[in-house]
């Protein structure tokens, strides 16, 4: 079974920024992405970048130039650097692991992030 563990959440102002971390743990047969997602409140979760096992990344555009993805996939963790923060990036961030043929996902359990401004 695939754990994922994030932290790094929390209060910022606008402008500020915040690191966030996902570790993986558990029996994975190979990772086919990492990546973050978030939720904010009456809204549908929605992608906000991710990274291949090859080291392709995809970014949602409300992020781009702002939000920057990493991984170490030996050591099963992605980290996600947010700067510029502003208030309608405000939401729960979830960590999502697709692994194997099936492409399996695995979420996280959330680490909220709230901007004020």
């Amino acid at each position: 079974q695939v754990q994922l563990v994030e932290s790094g959440g929390g209060l910022v102002q606008a402008g500020g920024s915040l690191r966030l971390s996902c570790a993986a743990s558990g029996s994975i047969f190979s990772i086919n992405s990492m990546g973050w997602h978030r939720q904010a409140p009456g809204a549908e979760r929605e992608l906000v970048a991710q990274m291949t096992s090859r080291g392709i990344t995809n970014y949602a555009d409300s992020v781009k130039g702002r939000f920057t993805i990493s991984r170490d996939f030996a050591k099963k963790t992605v980290s996600l650097q947010m700067n510029s923060l502003s208030p309608e990036d405000t939401a729960v961030y979830y960590c999502a692991l697709t692994e194997g043929i099936a492409g399996r996902v695995t979420w996280g359990q959330g680490t909220q992030v709230t901007v004020s401004s």
